[in-house]
């Protein structure tokens, strides 16, 4: 009698090897298995036969849609579906599992994870961030779908509520890549789709499905490290993925074998895959990242510049002028701002306040003196000519150049009221109150910037 719970769907091409040790392992489950071959030329079709699977064929074009075409190509009336590679065993364990699985007990849920242990060249990959690793392997008939924004890496998907058994292992050893030739073939047909998806992310032609939540469940999680990776720069990212997975994830504990398949994984192919990123934008991406250097810098020198200029027209002595000194002196302006919202707030907050031309003094406390260079008229020029150079929607731009000049003014205000309250005359760490604000400032900056080029906008200017 077959297993009315649940049904397996299997992607196969050229799985002799594996084929039938995946099949004896779910074999006392009674369950229909079904087949989506990719034009096999082995014996995977007669081990099919031997354990009648119903077959059907589709040509390869990526995992994604592989699967995507597999979830639509066969009849199934069971509740649930659980999608599987041909390189996976079920575990004792999970088989236990799936025997006791019951719909009904599952009627708020729409997936289950299985946690998988991947094994390389017979070594079980336990660090690394390899374990636990947990897969969304089974999820309801008509509610899974398959994620077509990637093209390489796939993942079943589903809108509902989610559980974990995390006892429930697959056991994964793709036993062709005990020859090293196959895995760097392997991975190299990776690399070119990996590539591609990543290039049309960048000249966003490609938008990530999937929400990215930190303290979500795993697809989530994977999804925001997966939008932090695309935005960190090329290169770079493949070390700082090697020394993750080896220091901070304890990859070294993996010993010979593992280390070796950490450094292939985390830092080959991600190399490989950030050159092929970089041939297949070079024209393209090169003039853009020129343009934006260009424009950046430009705007920058202008806008700091101008400033260092306006301060002394506006100062008696070298190249002053009277008139834009006495109508149009935006620096002093600038400046009694400070003063002025500095003071208001310190007021407010109790303080007896005496304001001067260039600053002020708080009764029992410091107050402060305010020069030129504590405008931020530099870190202002720095921030305002990149947002201006980025290519974004105009709309965009503006209110994310208001947002940020008016957070750099309060911040600036913020600071001003703490030295006035504070301030002693000594170092920190041999870096005085102007050193220090501005590290906080620009820390803050690239945070709020991350989150700006992060963010989808309708409509890119050139």
């Amino acid at each position: 009698m077959n297993n009315r719970q649940f049904s397996f769907i299997i992607l196969t091409l050229n799985e002799e090897l594996h084929l039938s040790r995946l099949l004896n392992s779910i074999s006392s489950l009674n369950a229909s298995t079904y087949v989506l071959d990719s034009g096999s030329t082995d014996k995977t079709l007669e081990i099919c036969s031997c354990y009648k699977v119903e077959v059907k064929i589709h040509v390869f074009e990526n995992h994604p849609k592989q699967w995507d075409i597999a979830l639509n190509s066969f009849n199934i009336t069971t509740p649930w579906i659980i999608g599987l590679d041909a390189d996976q065993v079920v575990s004792p364990e999970l088989l236990s599992l799936l025997k006791q699985f019951k719909n009904e007990d599952y009627t708020d849920t729409d997936g289950i994870y299985f946690n998988r242990k991947n094994y390389f060249k017979g070594t079980w990959i336990k660090h690394g961030g390899y374990y636990p690793k947990y897969l969304l392997k089974m999820f309801r008939n008509n509610v899974g779908y398959s994620d077509l924004s990637e093209k390489m890496d796939h993942r079943f998907q589903v809108s509902g509520k989610t559980v974990i058994w995390k006892t429930g292992y697959l056991i994964e050893e793709n036993l062709k890549e005990n020859n090293i030739r196959f895995w760097i073939e392997k991975h190299n047909k990776y690399s070119d789709l990996l590539a591609e998806e990543e290039v049309l992310r960048m000249n966003r032609q490609l938008q990530q499905s999937v929400k990215t939540n930190l303290l979500g469940p795993p697809n989530e999680r994977n999804a925001f490290f997966k939008r932090i990776w695309w935005a960190m720069p090329l290169y770079f990212r493949p070390l700082l993925y090697l020394v993750y997975r080896l220091v901070f994830r304890l990859g070294v504990l993996d010993g010979k074998t593992g280390i070796i398949y950490h450094f292939l994984q985390g830092f080959w192919f991600r190399l490989i895959v950030d050159v092929k990123i970089e041939e297949l934008s070079k024209s393209k991406s090169h003039y853009n990242s020129y343009r934006f250097l260009i424009n950046f810098l430009s705007l920058f020198a202008l806008f700091y510049y101008f400033n260092i200029f306006y301060i002394g027209a506006t100062s008696e002595g070298g190249i002053y002028s009277s008139f834009l000194d006495r109508h149009l002196n935006y620096i002093v302006a600038w400046q009694q701002f400070y003063i002025t919202t500095a003071a208001q707030t310190l007021k407010t907050l109790g303080y007896a306040v005496q304001i001067n031309s260039y600053g002020l003094s708080v009764e029992n406390h410091s107050g402060f003196r305010l020069i030129y260079s504590c405008l931020g008229y530099g870190i202002m020029s720095c921030f305002a000519a990149f947002v201006i150079a980025y290519p974004k929607s105009i709309r965009s731009k503006l209110i994310f150049l208001s947002f940020g000049l008016l957070a750099i003014q309060l911040l600036n205000t913020m600071r001003l009221v703490l030295i006035a309250i504070y301030y002693k005359s000594h170092y920190v760490l041999n870096m005085d109150h102007h050193t220090v604000f501005n590290c906080i400032l620009y820390v803050i900056l690239l945070v709020i910037s991350y989150l700006w080029l992060n963010y989808p906008s309708k409509k890119m200017t050139n």
